[in-house]
């Protein structure tokens, strides 16, 4: 997982207009990004997780969505997810799949945010 380009600074990456690809590794309990600093993405625009696992099986799913999946080690679980409601929206990520004593923690969030936040949180100084 930490050798591949993506997956070894998982994030969010433009893909190209109003497209981006997210990378999010799960391991036990938390979700990379997403538990410790949320996901961010832009409004209107299409996403595309690809999302693996460190360790054992996970869950992936978006609350509040028809978002979901299982994170399983050695395999990449690819879904599309359109973010085209108003901006300043958040989402929760649970883990629906049991992966250990802490499970019932294990959740994260996404904040889509404008355009131009998410473009001002891409400016490295």
């Amino acid at each position: 997982v930490d050798e591949h380009p993506k997956f070894g600074e998982p994030g969010t990456y433009a893909d190209g207009p109003n497209e981006y690809d997210v990378y999010v590794v799960a391991q036990q309990f938390a979700f990379v990004p997403g538990t410790q600093e949320p996901i961010r993405v832009p409004a209107n625009s299409v996403v595309t997780f690809h999302v693996t696992s460190r360790d054992v099986t996970h869950g992936f799913q978006v609350v509040g969505t028809n978002a979901n999946t299982m994170a399983i080690p050695g395999q990449v679980a690819t879904l599309t997810v359109e973010f085209d409601e108003a901006a300043d929206e958040e989402y929760g990520l649970l883990c629906h799949e049991y992966c250990g004593s802490a499970h019932h923690a294990m959740e994260g969030s996404i904040q889509v945010v404008p355009q131009s936040q998410w473009n001002e949180s891409m400016v490295v100084n």
